[in-house]
C-alpha cells in the first residue's frame, strides 16, 4: 500500500519515532498501524525501522521489494558468500519500498544495502546526500570491464557511481509465435513502417495482427506508457528522450505528440485488436500477452518487457522456447537510433558503509554471483562477463545478448519522472486510448500537472 494522504503519511511517521523513542511492543505497533490502513506486510517492515540503527559487524541489513520465488532466488545468491564470508544477510521485502525506506532514512535507520526499483530513486537519494559512493571501494576498471558505459552513466550522479544495475528488463521486445509466422508466411519486420504493413496483411484477411491490455488498478496505463518511450526513443534518441524525462521539454511539444500518434497508429488500426478500445482498457497485461499462444491464436503480436515470457511459460507449461513462443526486437523508425532500448531494473544502492558491505557488493557485482539466479530463471543480468550459456533457454539468451549489446539504453520514462507525472503519463496513455481525438487536450493536463511537479 502506498501512502498517498499527508496526514496518514504524517501519522505513520509519529508512530515510527514513538517506537524508535520510546519503545513499543510488536503487537501495539501493529495494532496501531492497521489502525491507520497500513497491510500487515508493510507495518511488519516498518517495524524493523523501530530496531537499533546500527547492523553487527557481520550482518547486512538489505531491503527489497522481492517476495515469493524472487526472495527466496536471492537467498541462494547470497547463500555460498555467507558460508564463505560469515556475513549474514537479512532480507526484508516489502511492497511500498519506498514509504518504508523513506520512513526508515527519517528515523536515522537506513538499511545498510537497499535494492531500488528505479535510478530515478536513486538519482533522488543521491542528491541527499543518502548514498555511499560505490566507486569508492569497487574496482572500477573491472565495474568498467563487466558494464556497458550506458548502465555505468545510469548508475551515476555527479560523476560517482552509485548504484549497480543487477536484475534488469528488456522493453525492447515484441512477443509473437513463430509457428504462426511460418505457416503463414509472416516476415518479421525491420522498421516501423514493415510492422504497419504486416499489421495490415494479418488485419486484411480477417485476423487480428495486435494484443494488448493497460488495466492494472491504480496504475492501469503503464503498458501503454512503455509503448511510448520505446517509441519516442526510437524516433528521437537520447538527448531528446533526457530533454522530455527533465521536462526541458513541454508535453505539448509536437515530438511527444508524434510519439502518442504512432503509438494510436497501433490502438486505432482497423481490425488490429480485437473488441478496441474497450478490451484494452478492461484487459490486464499479463492476460493479454497470453491470446498469441492460444490455440488457435485470437492476435499474432503483443509488445512489452522480456518478464512476459514467465507469463507465457506459467500460462502455457508445456511451450518451447524459441519454436512455441519467440521475441523480435522492437522495429527500427529512425535509422541513426536503431537498437536503442527501454529498460527496467533492481538497482542495488548501499546507505552504509561498513566492511561488510562493501563485500556484499563486491560479490553482487560479480558475474559469479548473478549466474546463480540466471540459473534458476527469471533473472536477466546485463554484466558481460556472464556467461551467456547461463541462461535456461535460447530465448533468455538472446534477450541478455540484446542487452548487453544495445548501443542506447534508457530507463523507462515513467520511472524517471515525479510520482504525480508518471500517474499523470500513465492516465494519459489510458484517456487516449479511449479517445484519442483528444489528444492535444489530454497532453495539455499532464503539462499543467508536470509545470507543478518539476518546481515545487
Amino acid at each position: 500500500m502506498v501512502l498517498h494522504d499527508r496526514r496518514q503519511r504524517a501519522e505513520v511517521d509519529q508512530l515510527v519515532e514513538e517506537c524508535t523513542v520510546q519503545g513499543m511492543s510488536r503487537r501495539e505497533f501493529m495494532r496501531r498501524s492497521l489502525a491507520l490502513g497500513l497491510s500487515a506486510s508493510v507495518a511488519g517492515a516498518l517495524f524493523a525501522a523501530c530496531g537499533s540503527g546500527a547492523s553487527s559487524s557481520n550482518t547486512v541489513d538489505l531491503l527489497s521489494v522481492w517476495g515469493g520465488e524472487e526472495q527466496a532466488s536471492f537467498k541462494a545468491v547470497v547463500a555460498p558468500f555467507t558460508q564463505q564470508t560469515g556475513i549474514k544477510i537479512t532480507v526484508e521485502s516489502t511492497r511500498d519500498l519506498p514509504t518504508v525506506l523513506t520512513t526508515r532514512i527519517r528515523g536515522n535507520n537506513p538499511p545498510d544495502i537497499a535494492i531500488l526499483p528505479n535510478p530515478g530513486q536513486m538519482q533522488q537519494f543521491a542528491k541527499q546526500g543518502k548514498l555511499v559512493a560505490l566507486d569508492s571501494f569497487l574496482d572500477m576498471s573491472k565495474v568498467r570491464n563487466d558494464y556497458a558505459s550506458s548502465w555505468i552513466d545510469l548508475g551515476s550522479y555527479n560523476g560517482k557511481l552509485y548504484a549497480i544495475f543487477y536484475k534488469a528488463a528488456n522493453k525492447g521486445t515484441v512477443w509473437y509465435n513463430p509457428g504462426q509466422f511460418q505457416s503463414n508466411g509472416y516476415t518479421i519486420p525491420g522498421t516501423w513502417q514493415d510492422m504497419i504493413t504486416l499489421s495490415d496483411n494479418i488485419a486484411g484477411s480477417g485476423k487480428h495482427p495486435w494484443s494488448m491490455g493497460v488495466s492494472a488498478g491504480a496504475a492501469s496505463g503503464w503498458p501503454a506508457a512503455d509503448w511510448v518511450a520505446q517509441i519516442y526513443l526510437n524516433q528521437f534518441g537520447p538527448d531528446m528522450y533526457d530533454k522530455w524525462v527533465a521536462h526541458q521539454i513541454p508535453w505539448t511539444d509536437s515530438s511527444i505528440k508524434t510519439a502518442f500518434q504512432m503509438f494510436g497508429q497501433i490502438v486505432t488500426g482497423t481490425n488490429y485488436i480485437n473488441g478496441a478500445p474497450q478490451f484494452i482498457l478492461a484487459t490486464d497485461p499479463q492476460t493479454a500477452s497470453f491470446l498469441p499462444f492460444e490455440n488457435p491464436p485470437k492476435a499474432y503480436m503483443y509488445y512489452e518487457g522480456d518478464f512476459v515470457s514467465g507469463f507465457i511459460t506459467t500460462q502455457f507449461p508445456n511451450i518451447q522456447p524459441g519454436t512455441g513462443f519467440n521475441y523480435f526486437p522492437f522495429p527500427t523508425i529512425n535509422p541513426q537510433y536503431a537498437g536503442a532500448v527501454t529498460v527496467g531494473a533492481d538497482v542495488v544502492v548501499a546507505m552504509r558503509n561498513t566492511d561488510a558491505v562493501q563485500k556484499l557488493v563486491k560479490y553482487l557485482e560479480t558475474a559469479a554471483a548473478q549466474e546463480i539466479w540466471i540459473k534458476r530463471g527469471g533473472f536477466t543480468s546485463v554484466n558481460k562477463s556472464v556467461d551467456v550459456s547461463t541462461y535456461p533457454n535460447v530465448v533468455a539468451q538472446n534477450v541478455a545478448k540484446m542487452l548487453t549489446a544495445a548501443p542506447i539504453t534508457k530507463f523507462g520514462a515513467d520511472d524517471l519522472m515525479p510520482s504525480q507525472v508518471e500517474t499523470a503519463f500513465w492516465q494519459a496513455t489510458v484517456k487516449f486510448i479511449g479517445n484519442p481525438s483528444q489528444l492535444d487536450s489530454i497532453l495539455s493536463d499532464v503539462e499543467n500537472t508536470a509545470s507543478q511537479a518539476y518546481t515545487s
